[in-house]
């Protein structure tokens, strides 16, 4: 899919129109044909997990993140 730039005004109504489905994710995906609204999930860096997940080793973060990656090629896969 090739992304399409959109002007502010356009994007500012769209925003509106998603609030008022109480949805304020920064990505998201339009279907027009089933009328439906995915919201997408950001990606975080490894500093991001560590930061929230409070003082972690490096080397704990990185087994984390790894973790993390299978699961999401798991959950593709269904």
């Amino acid at each position: 899919m090739i992304p399409k730039k959109m002007d502010q005004q356009a994007a500012s109504a769209i925003k509106s129109i998603l609030r008022k489905l109480n949805i304020n994710h920064s990505r998201v995906l339009i279907d027009l044909e089933k009328q439906t609204v995915e919201a997408r999930e950001e990606d975080y860096s490894i500093d991001d997990l560590l930061e929230a997940a409070g003082t972690l080793t490096p080397e704990r973060g990185k087994e984390l993140l790894e973790e993390i990656n299978k699961s999401r090629e798991v959950w593709d896969k269904e």
